[in-house]
């Protein structure tokens, strides 16, 4: 009996241990999280430490470096975005599902951009965030291509133009660079995209 004591009490202080630890990661991606989109896009690991409430030695015993960081960021923020992305496009016409792309991409844009401006920074001194911003390219330019009719992929110019009008860069450039708002860059937006239509028709 007092064996299944011990047995049970060495079983809760584990428990108690991992939960311990999956919160104290938690609370540095957390952490990461609010200092990238509180402005600072390139923070350092004791910088992350000390919004997190936990020590240097914390940060590296969940992280072997701020790629692998990174890496959990992205993942966490990909699970957030993809049942928005995922959802089928409903617009009748070719046109009103590029339309109804661009509202879906500025949701998602304004919710990713500071993680992405922050990633921008690095992905030069970095392998996984360079590959992983040649695959959200990629990924924007397929899916794209899955709303634009035929007439429009098989004319290179215009396609690349529907490609660049709709991509996270543009964006960026509208919000950050130039300090839209966010009802100006999507006035800028909708009136690309009317002349795009225009110049397919």
């Amino acid at each position: 009996m007092s064996m299944n004591r011990s047995e049970d009490t060495g079983t809760l202080v584990e428990d108690g241990r991992r939960l311990r630890s999956e919160r104290n990661r938690q609370k540095i991606i957390d952490a990461m999280f609010q200092l990238v989109r509180g402005g600072e896009y390139d923070p350092s690991v004791a910088r992350v430490a000390e919004c997190a409430g936990v020590g240097l030695r914390t940060v590296f015993r969940h992280f072997d470096d701020v790629d692998t960081l990174y890496q959990e960021m992205s993942s966490q923020m990909e699970a957030g975005i993809l049942p928005e992305i995922a959802k089928p496009l409903t617009a009748d016409t070719w046109q009103g599902r590029v339309k109804e792309m661009m509202a879906r991409r500025i949701r998602v844009f304004e919710d990713v951009m500071p993680v992405k401006i922050c990633a921008g920074v690095r992905r030069f001194r970095s392998d996984f965030l360079m590959a992983n911003h040649t695959r959200f390219v990629s990924h924007e330019s397929a899916a794209l291509a899955l709303a634009l009719p035929q007439e429009v992929l098989d004319n290179e110019p215009l396609k690349n133009s529907f490609d660049i009008a709709l991509s996270f860069d543009t964006w960026r450039r509208l919000r950050q660079d130039q300090s839209f708002s966010r009802a100006k860059a999507t006035t800028v937006l909708e009136t690309m995209l009317d002349a795009l239509i225009a110049a397919a028709e």
